[in-house]
């Protein structure tokens, strides 16, 4: 057994530093690994990580194309047959759902986004559910096991 004080390192695993301008025979000498010229071999150089010597730079040279609506919302949505889940699971037992008491429970993930409503997966629960958009099939589904949608 190994005494924790006299442990050494494994065999290979502490790289050396390369130690450059310290003469021919180190194989780093005259030019320090920079090459014979150019703006890489003088003092000072610093390029941007994307500069690509004057030649046209490839964000340039690639199109452009697309269009970001600045004025576009961004729902979570959330499906009934994921709330149904929730219910069998017994983590969720209220009969008045709003997106405070679903963030609370962990179901949506932002409290800030608005909440959208989708009607995928099967819905048995009676419940009056606060969102801020419903979709059609979602609709139906709630009010045929006999619960409310309130639009917020």
């Amino acid at each position: 057994m190994d005494i924790l004080s006299n442990l050494k390192y494994a065999e290979g695993s502490k790289r050396k530093r390369k130690r450059v301008g310290r003469g021919p025979g180190s194989g780093h000498g005259k030019t320090s690994t920079r090459g014979m010229n150019g703006q890489g071999s003088r003092s000072g150089n610093k390029q941007r990580a994307w500069f690509e010597g004057g030649q046209m730079p490839i964000q340039r040279r690639l199109p452009k194309f697309g269009f970001t609506n600045p004025g576009r919302v961004e729902f979570q949505v959330l499906n009934l047959g994921k709330l149904q889940g929730y219910f069998d699971k017994g983590k969720l037992s209220d009969q008045n759902l709003s997106p405070e008491i679903l963030y609370k429970f962990g179901v949506i993930a932002n409290k800030k986004l608005p909440l959208k409503i989708l009607g995928e997966g099967d819905f048995k629960q009676k419940l009056e559910i606060s969102a801020h958009k419903f979709s059609k099939t979602a609709l139906d589904k709630i009010e045929k096991s006999g619960g409310k949608a309130i639009i917020l």
